[in-house]
């Protein structure tokens, strides 16, 4: 069975190691929060905020982020696997939505990895990448050669 959460305020808890699969979070507001070690699978996180949020070491799987904000949250370790923006044929799909892409400001994404995400347009700014990678490659060797 889904889960439809529908404007959720949480703040200031600890809820690591949680399972999330097939969840309807749009619009959720998660601050001061701990995700740490979650699994999340088919969520739908669009306009989700995030803001000083502990998801190191978390697993991300076909998970949309469209116009989500992620302000000062810890990703450290965190894999994200057909997730950010869903594609064509993605179970949060919706061809009639305008997506805008999700912004990461002041994170950690220290050896964080996105391996089939759709990353166009995505912005990162302020944030730790050192150990990224995409698609298995370290970022600094695509830096490199931009």
């Amino acid at each position: 069975m889904a889960l439809d959460v529908k404007k959720v305020d949480l703040q200031k808890a600890d809820i690591s190691g949680s399972k999330w699969k097939e969840v309807n979070a749009q619009e959720l507001v998660i601050e001061n929060v701990s995700l740490a070690k979650t699994s999340m699978n088919n969520v739908n996180m669009s306009k989700v905020v995030l803001n000083d949020v502990d998801l190191s070491e978390v697993k991300i799987q076909h998970t949309n982020f469209s116009h989500a904000v992620v302000d000062h949250v810890h990703l450290f370790g965190t894999e994200f696997h057909h997730a950010v923006l869903p594609m064509e044929g993605e179970h949060n799909f919706n061809p009639k939505e305008e997506y805008k892409p999700v912004s990461f400001h002041h994170c950690d994404l220290t050896k964080a990895q996105f391996d089939s995400c759709n990353l166009s347009k995505v912005e990162i700014s302020n944030c730790d990448i050192s150990g990224l990678k995409i698609n298995g490659i370290l970022i600094e060797e695509l830096l490199k050669n931009t």
